[in-house]
């Protein structure tokens, strides 16, 4: 059976909510998390299995449960794709009748397609998007003319993010059309290495904002700026008073970001953080609000530092 979580709200001020629940809920432990709305149902995927990509589902966005479909969890198992290990970082889209997961493995650029947001998720060709060349960290961008882009992370003078330009099918990346898009060149990005990472991009008033992650995920002081663009290929510009998350409340390590929008139409923002202030893993999933604001002229994206705490089910 599965328990009933009684719980009054989850908005948060830094300080989690979990502890007064009676039951033993747990945090929902995602690295690298992404929230995908789809037919009135929240889907989250993350880095977390050593098998492949686990997903959860909820009405709420605060509480959480395994689908009762999948026996382990795995909306993507590790069978079915290209690579045994290092399943992270997954993004899932639905573009004309067909679900996209697009994800790293073995530290390549990969993508698997299915008929349900639950999977199977499979390659028919088991292969990275990019085989010669170790890359993590892709994200899908498909603009208003129906055109698809790749963000991804190369490792080169550390992590530095590029996009290229992806064949009609969205499986095949165009590889004449890699460009570099922003590079470590803050002084808040080098305090623990060389890192810019995880990229996510919209659209907004016909401006292209990017959000990206800097330092290790593994320091306290990860967290999340942003660039804007006229260009999707960019050049790319970041905001002169990034990060605009880090440290929120009690969470250190806050990063690796992606945004959706929710049941009222309200913009979202998905990150991880550290276990803890003293134990990294595993992370845990947290979710705020994102939103503009005109100053000077130029629309700033702010992420709200208030964040709610996920909660996942627990069967007995």
């Amino acid at each position: 059976m599965v328990m009933i979580l009684m719980i009054s709200t989850l908005s948060c001020s830094g300080q989690p909510d979990i502890h007064d629940l009676k039951t033993t809920a747990s945090k929902i432990p995602f690295g690298d998390p992404f929230i995908m709305l789809w037919n009135d149902a929240y889907y989250a995927y993350g880095t977390h299995s050593p098998s492949g990509i686990a997903v959860y589902i909820s009405d709420d966005l605060i509480t959480w449960s395994v689908p009762e479909q999948l026996t382990d969890g795995l909306a993507l198992n590790k069978a079915d794709v290209w690579a045994d290990r290092f399943f992270w970082a997954p993004e899932v889209y639905h573009i004309k009748g067909k679900f996209y997961m697009y994800y790293s493995a073995d530290e390549h650029i990969c993508v698997a397609t299915s008929d349900s947001p639950l999977g199977p998720f499979k390659q028919e060709v088991q292969k990275p998007m990019i085989e010669g060349e170790k890359c993590i960290d892709n994200s899908l961008f498909v603009d208003e003319d129906g055109k698809g882009y790749l963000f991804f992370d190369r490792f080169d003078d550390g992590l530095n993010i590029c996009v290229a330009e992806l064949e009609d099918d969205l499986l095949n990346i165009k590889p004449e059309t890699i460009k570099k898009c922003i590079h470590v060149s803050q002084p808040w990005e080098e305090v623990w290495p060389r890192v810019n990472e995880g990229a996510f991009v919209i659209k907004h008033k016909g401006t292209y904002f990017m959000t990206y992650s800097a330092n290790s995920y593994e320091s306290p002081f990860y967290g999340v700026g942003f660039a804007t663009a006229s260009a999707v290929t960019g050049p790319w510009t970041k905001y002169e008073n990034n990060p605009i998350l880090q440290k929120p409340g009690s969470l250190v390590g806050v990063g690796h970001s992606a945004m959706f929008t929710d049941k009222d139409g309200k913009l979202r923002i998905v990150f991880h953080a550290h276990n803890s202030t003293t134990k990294i893993h595993p992370r845990n999933m947290y979710i705020s609000s994102v939103y503009f604001e005109n100053t000077g002229g130029k629309e700033i994206m702010v992420i709200d530092k208030d964040y709610i705490t996920p909660v996942l089910k627990e069967k007995l």
